[in-house]
């Protein structure tokens, strides 16, 4: 197939085109090395170029402060939900976790292995279509820490603001909206990140934590697994993915090409706008998942007035060119995955798609 079809996927997901040129196009040597990406070793100073530039630009983007470590590991998120607790728990044993879908209870589960989890507030009993407010939260002052994930995949709700926690470390999942917006990182005491949505391929998990936090990382931990080691060691104690460092540098060049975050915000705003105004002016026929007030920009949940009329859509929606439309079991319907490298005009094209099978199929 030449022709590049909508990717609305929640992961592996759609990556930058000006990027993916690039790196094909230095796939087979890159610049001045004679080998390609694939070969080279971790320990080259090519790679040392390639690393410290992705961290600098993810440094840039996101204004890390000096007193922040930038990590790229392995494992994804999910093995985050086990290097959180067994990292920053101690000595406290334990921690409040807000849950808000799927992913953060797959955090619970692992942290229930390490100490005691206080949730401090679910939605679990509305199907997660909203986000707690700040005066549900019930946390524990002497908590080690408060996670939360920002976005929610699968139902499509994302925090519009941080939960407040005091004086006790914030800790988030930002796996589906990391970089769509500016944060403040100085809130977080560590925030980790899939890198297969808005950073770069599969395969890496980004991790920013706040340096005086790595010595609650004790020596008994495993090696692989001890934040403070994987620092010292500039993510480099192996081998780590240098194809997907390599692509995240890449990424990461083209966001800052493009403006920033502040530009990337208001483009996803717009995108996200396009696709909810289609819903809201459709006099019920496509009905949103989320709330008004917790609505993702990243992924939009949304179902028809039957489950024949889904799975007609979605049917005649991949056979025209758009994929990775069928929701989660969890939620059922429609979900359009449009993060950073999303097109705007996909999501202009899946529009009029929607309007004419309303038409039709009304």
């Amino acid at each position: 197939m030449e022709k590049r079809i909508y990717n609305f996927s929640a992961g592996p997901a759609v990556l930058p085109e000006p990027v993916l040129k690039e790196a094909q196009e230095q796939l087979f040597t890159l610049p001045g090395v004679g080998m390609s990406i694939l070969e080279i070793s971790h320990r080259s100073k090519k790679f040392d170029e390639i690393i410290a530039n992705a961290k600098k630009d993810m440094a840039d983007l996101l204004g890390v402060p000096d007193e922040y470590a930038i990590l790229f590991l392995q494992g994804g998120a999910s093995l985050q939900f086990s290097m959180v607790p067994m990292n920053l728990m101690p000595p406290v044993n334990k921690a409040d976790y807000i849950v808000t879908g799927t992913w953060s209870q797959k955090a619970v589960k692992e942290a229930k292995r390490v100490g005691t989890v206080n949730i401090s507030a679910t939605t679990e009993t509305e199907n997660f279509k909203r986000i707690p407010a700040q005066s549900e939260l019930k946390l524990d002052p002497e908590a080690a820490y408060v996670h939360f994930t920002s976005n929610n995949t699968i139902f499509g709700t994302q925090w519009m603001s941080e939960p407040e926690a005091g004086n006790v470390p914030l800790i988030c999942d930002a796996s589906s909206d990391i970089r769509h917006k500016p944060l403040d990182i100085r809130k977080y005491g560590l925030i980790y990140a899939g890198a297969q949505k808005n950073i770069g391929p599969s395969g890496v998990v980004l991790v920013i934590v706040r340096k005086d936090l790595l010595e609650r990382s004790q020596s008994t931990l495993h090696t692989m697994l001890n934040y403070k080691i994987q620092a010292e060691n500039d993510s480099l104690y192996n081998t780590p993915n240098t194809f997907g460092i390599y692509i995240i540098s890449l990424v990461g060049k083209y966001l800052k090409g493009l403006g920033g975050l502040e530009a990337m915000y208001k483009m996803n705003k717009d995108k996200a706008g396009l696709l909810y105004d289609c819903i809201d002016n459709s006099g019920g026929y496509f009905r949103g998942h989320a709330e008004k007030g917790a609505r993702s920009l990243m992924n939009i949940t949304f179902n028809l007035p039957s489950e024949e009329l889904e799975k007609k859509l979605i049917s005649e929606a991949t056979k025209a060119g758009f994929d990775g439309l069928k929701g989660h079991r969890s939620v059922g319907g429609l979900r359009a995955s449009i993060y950073n490298a999303f097109p705007r005009q996909g999501v202009a094209d899946l529009v009029d798609f929607m309007n004419t099978f309303m038409k039709n199929n009304g």
